[in-house]
């Protein structure tokens, strides 16, 4: 028994040091962003200061005067919209304003706070650092909170990591 558990070891622990050092690899090819990042949103020609919320699992952008337009757009169930155009308008930090019209891509039920809401959500392309990521993005006025963008795991995940030691200004 002793003769098999010291080459067991020795095979562990080479290949856990491959392991690691392939991990570390993978993460090197990857961007690091801080909690709070300028992120140009490419439809609608707007920068904005997004925070970075792993906690959140999808992008979320400020959106008012929500409409849908389409067949179904008189139904209550918003489900029914999929498919169907919606128009919504949005302003960053600044007051900078702008309107878009997308295809709804999904149906959100989300979670927080404030309970349980359903939310539209259209492609959009969110761009850091020159760097392109196309993403879904959730419509909700968010006219109350600091930041008008929140980055969601939608969009970090497999191309960036997050420095909470990280400013905006270090890019």
């Amino acid at each position: 028994m002793k003769k098999l558990l010291l080459p067991a070891l020795i095979l562990f622990s080479v290949t856990g040091a491959n392991l690691a050092m392939a991990d570390g690899k993978a993460s090197k090819d990857k961007s690091i962003v801080g909690q709070v990042e300028t992120i140009k949103v490419y439809e609608l020609e707007l920068d904005y200061k997004a925070r970075i919320d792993t906690g959140a699992k999808t992008t979320s952008i400020h959106a008012t005067n929500i409409k849908v337009t389409g067949e179904e757009s008189d139904s209550d169930d918003m489900r029914d919209h999929l498919g169907e155009t919606v128009e919504f308008t949005s302003i960053n930090e600044n007051g900078d304003e702008a309107t878009y019209k997308g295809k709804i891509i999904k149906v959100s039920k989300i979670r927080n706070a404030q309970g349980v809401e359903r939310r539209y959500a259209v492609k959009m392309d969110l761009g850091w650092n020159g760097e392109h990521k196309r993403v879904a993005v959730n419509l909700r006025d968010r006219s109350k909170l600091d930041y008008k963008l929140l980055i969601g795991r939608n969009w970090l995940s497999g191309d960036y990591l997050v420095d909470v030691d990280k400013l905006d200004e270090d890019d």
